[in-house]
């Protein structure tokens, strides 16, 4: 008889800094996905319910609470008039807007923005994502000097764009077969 794989003990509560009925909700997605999700120590969630002006993208370590923290454009669909607060999700072929859900974090590729990351859809709201080519890569529109110019960072076709300098980071943090969520609701 084989023995059962032990899991790594996860931490019990939202790590500081990170909304507790958010973290919930993508422990429930990381649950319901996690016969896709091969590396279940480390997962991204994008908090939408912030500004573009504000850390939203967080890379937390289950197993001891560490957050990392970065700036994450959203889509031009999702916030048309530009205010730098998302204002809806969709799922549809050229919305140009972000959707939401739990995403597995594929294989890399170089592109029209140079190297990025293919995203899978794992929900029924986030499900085109790969047709859609909703992807993470960096873009200068991402870099924190938008905020102090702008006072939000620029939108994206949908896609997950993060600031030139932190593309490596996000890579090292997520890498292959990790679990991203991202979600609005307050």
């Amino acid at each position: 008889m084989a023995t059962p794989i032990a899991q790594p003990a996860r931490i019990a509560s939202a790590p500081r800094g990170i909304r507790p009925e958010l973290f919930e909700r993508a422990m429930a997605a990381l649950q319901r996905h996690g016969s896709r999700i091969r590396q279940q120590d480390r997962i991204a969630i994008a908090d939408f319910s912030l500004p573009s002006s504000r850390l939203r993208f967080h890379f937390v370590d289950l197993h001891n609470g560490a957050v990392r923290s970065m700036l994450v454009s959203h889509g031009i669909g999702s916030d048309p008039a530009h205010t730098g607060m998302l204002q809806r999700f969709s799922n549809e072929v050229n919305s140009e807007a972000t959707c939401e859900g739990a995403f597995l974090a594929s294989n890399y590729y170089v592109g029209k923005h140079q190297l990025s990351q293919r995203l899978i859809g794992l929900d029924p709201t986030n499900n085109n994502a790969l047709d859609r080519a909703i992807v993470i890569h960096a873009a200068w529109y991402s870099n924190a000097d938008m905020i102090a110019k702008h006072g939000k960072l620029g939108r994206s076709q949908g896609c997950f764009a993060v600031g030139e300098r932190e593309l490596d980071k996000v890579f090292t943090l997520l890498g292959e077969g990790r679990m991203i969520y991202a979600e609005k609701a307050a």
